[in-house]
């Protein structure tokens, strides 16, 4: 062994082992929907196969969550009460990313939100976020409301059930047609979710200060409508909402709402930059 190659070990050996850095993406759901959907869409096929292996599901509650570390990049979806008010949400969301800094303390942290997930995902960063979220994603997200939801509470609250209109017509689309007392239990979601305007949640929070971080709003576009049909374009986008004007980079997707394979393709993509 020559002299500069001893010396060279000798030095190596001195210095303090490190462990690994690794990236944690967090999958947030939407309505009507659980942490599943980021499997049955094919959605965890594609991040593992680019290297984000599933590291298990969070189920978090006020009192703590459940959930396995692994190592390496990783991706934890997470299972929230999706008929409770975004703000209800939010805390069990809160929960699960308190467990993985326990875990993770230093780690880059990434949140990734479909629809309704987008808007929970955005309320953790609030207040200083206190996580350290690293960059914010999020898919056919409100962010200043829909009027689908407006349709939701008509068929609650001033339609029977049996009565045909564009209530209904929301009520199939999302819920799956039959399943009328899910919609009648997620009144309060439903209210959080209208449009934006002044004295109501996201009215509120479209006007907090939002952490400097990386933003990035998926826009779903379908041919001759202005957005996905459930979820305007306009709102998808970041940029509109008064405190994150300018901040966000937008990616147009010429699909419907729902998750396909392919944004587990575009997710990868992203956190890859």
């Amino acid at each position: 062994m020559s002299i500069q190659r001893f010396l060279i070990l000798a030095l190596l050996a001195l210095l303090p082992l490190q462990r690994a850095a690794a990236d944690i993406l967090v999958l947030v759901h939407g309505y009507a929907s659980d942490a599943r959907t980021w499997e049955l869409s094919g959605v965890n096929d594609q991040l593992q196969a680019q290297g984000w292996p599933r590291a298990g599901v969070l189920t978090a509650a006020f009192g703590g969550a459940t959930g396995a570390p692994a190592s390496l990049n990783k991706s934890y979806s997470v299972n929230l009460p999706a008929q409770a008010p975004l703000l209800v949400q939010a805390q069990y969301l809160r929960a699960s990313l308190q467990l993985l800094r326990q875990y993770y303390p230093d780690e880059r942290l990434i949140l990734a939100g479909h629809s309704a997930g987008g808007v929970v995902a955005r309320l953790v960063l609030l207040g200083g976020n206190p996580f350290r979220v690293d960059t914010l994603v999020t898919i056919a997200a409100p962010h200043l409301g829909t009027f689908r939801a407006g349709q939701g509470l008509d068929v609650v609250d001033s339609k029977p059930f049996f009565c045909p209109g564009p209530g209904i017509d929301f009520l199939k689309h999302v819920v799956g047609g039959s399943d009328y007392e899910y919609l009648h239990d997620s009144r309060a979601v439903l209210v959080d979710l209208l449009p934006a305007e002044s004295g109501n949640l996201l009215a509120w929070m479209n006007m907090q200060p939002h952490p400097d971080i990386a933003y990035y709003s998926v826009i779903r576009q379908l041919p001759n409508v202005a957005g996905d049909s459930i979820v305007p374009a306009y709102s998808q986008d970041m940029n509109n909402v008064p405190a994150l004007h300018g901040r966000s980079q937008t990616l147009l997707v010429p699909a419907g709402h729902g998750l396909a394979p392919q944004d587990g393709t575009l997710l990868a993509g992203i956190l890859a930059r």
